[in-house]
């Protein structure tokens, strides 16, 4: 089995920490847990022709008393930036943090999650404003980690793309 580091990268309170304790254990919890630092988990992910072994790093949010800690990235294969649907700062901080991250991993598989998509009355992202990250060839995805909404899909299509990449670059 082939194990890959994937990291969970975003604003303070976009839902990282949610996101991977339903993928892991398919939990939710409504109370809000500040991540500081980092926490760590794993879960296979099983693909039609193998299986990877994800080993999660969810990274604390940065806000205006800590950046991004880019050492925490060393070695990632693959990450999921995360936004908040009902926060359009939070997409102003991915694409910033974006930048940091491709400075420090060059090109590594990435998908933008839009998350807390459950709170459609609430939602303050268009998908208009999401329009020039589809131009510019990021892979979208729409989440919800209280629901489930493709919360597992999105693992499962990371994973591909780091098979695949990692093909591309054997050639």
């Amino acid at each position: 089995m082939i194990s890959k580091k994937i990291c969970l990268i975003g604003s303070f309170a976009v839902g990282k920490t949610s996101l991977v304790r339903r993928f892991v254990t398919d939990g939710f919890d409504e109370k809000y847990q500040t991540t500081i630092g980092v926490k760590i988990d794993k879960k296979e992910v099983a693909l039609a022709d193998q299986t990877l072994q994800f080993v999660i790093w969810d990274l604390e949010g940065p806000d205006e008393f800590a950046e991004l800690r880019t050492t925490y990235l060393r070695g990632a294969s693959g990450y999921f930036l995360v936004i908040d649907a009902t926060r359009p700062k939070t997409l102003e901080i991915a694409l910033s943090l974006n930048q940091k991250v491709r400075e420090t991993l060059n090109s590594v598989p990435f998908l933008l999650l839009i998350n807390k998509t459950d709170l459609e009355a609430e939602r303050r992202i268009s998908r208009e404003e999401l329009q020039p990250c589809i131009e510019a060839g990021w892979s979208v995805m729409e989440t919800s980690a209280k629901t489930g909404r493709n919360v597992e899909h999105a693992f499962e299509v990371l994973a591909q793309m780091l098979v695949d990449h990692a093909e591309a670059r054997s050639l």
